[in-house]
């Protein structure tokens, strides 16, 4: 069968053709303007083919509630001309098929949960660190939701001891996202973040930020597996350091089978970078059931 699958995110939309085998056939991407700019040359793409379903792994705040008046809209984005805007509607009414929707951070969660390295498992958390630091919940075998859906980034860390930083999160100022996301690295250090990959002081305390967040993770719900991507974990040598941070917090209070074995325990996206699509594949042949 043939599903569509949309990767709706902050600077760019992929849109994807595939099956439930979870192969690609043909994806393109579109630099996200506005709703009138954007969305005319989403539904044209995927009014090409003859589809199943959608599956839509949107940025957000998005409503997740199908008994709310606004199901299906984007919140109170950042990004002002998608405020408030109705973007599952729009294009199930456009394409006239079903559609799926969450997320992004829970659709890559999705993704890698039915295709990736966390099948078979029911309690896992994905974390994408980039522009901003979002996260995916599940906890027994579905995706958390709750009041609106979880903002993993936005937790209050405490700053290391010989850190003034005051942080880049217009709301929180250092919260996670305000002291770890690419931003915040660049503003901190005065240059991006692939121009330091070389300077081990960054990546200690990026290191240690993460693992200050994941420490509060693991001990409030025990996930089964942490993966973790976005553009920063594409430094490949700061994995290993937040698995030591993480060992060094926990302290030895937490001894299980997955934790004992760390280097499985977190780890990094398994998909290269189609996480997110794939994902998206998985809500589209959900909604359907």
């Amino acid at each position: 069968m043939m599903y569509g699958a949309l990767e709706a995110g902050g600077t760019k939309m992929v849109c994807a053709i595939g099956d439930e085998y979870g192969h690609i056939f043909d994806r393109i991407r579109i630099p996200t303007g506005t709703p009138q700019d954007t969305m005319p040359l989403i539904i044209e793409y995927f009014s090409q083919y003859e589809l199943e379903s959608l599956g839509i792994a949107c940025f957000g705040p998005i409503d997740l509630h199908k008994g709310s008046t606004t199901y299906g809209y984007i919140l109170n984005t950042p990004k002002l001309a998608w405020r408030n805007y109705n973007i599952l509607g729009t294009i199930s009414e456009a394409l006239g098929i079903p559609c799926g929707f969450d997320t992004d951070v829970n659709g890559s969660l999705l993704g890698e949960v039915t295709f990736g390295c966390a099948r078979g498992l029911t309690d896992v958390i994905y974390l994408t660190i980039g522009t901003g630091i979002g996260g995916g919940v599940m906890t027994g075998g579905r995706l958390l939701h709750g009041m609106l859906h979880p903002e993993l980034g936005h937790i209050i860390v405490n700053p290391r001891a010989d850190d003034n930083y005051a942080g880049n999160c217009p709301y929180h100022g250092r919260c996670l996202e305000g002291m770890a996301a690419g931003p915040a690295i660049e503003k901190r250090w005065g240059q991006k973040a692939e121009m330091l990959t070389d300077n081990n002081t960054v990546w200690k305390l990026e290191a240690y930020y993460i693992a200050q967040a994941l420490c509060t993770y693991i001990m409030t719900l025990s996930p089964q597996k942490i993966i973790l991507g976005g553009g920063v974990m594409h430094q490949n040598q700061l994995i290993d350091m937040i698995r030591e941070e993480v060992a060094s917090m926990v302290g030895g209070y937490i001894d299980t089978r997955e934790f004992r074995n760390i280097k499985t325990y977190i780890c990094t996206a398994s998909l290269n970078d189609d996480q997110g699509i794939l994902g998206a594949i998985k809500l589209a042949i959900d909604c359907k059931l």
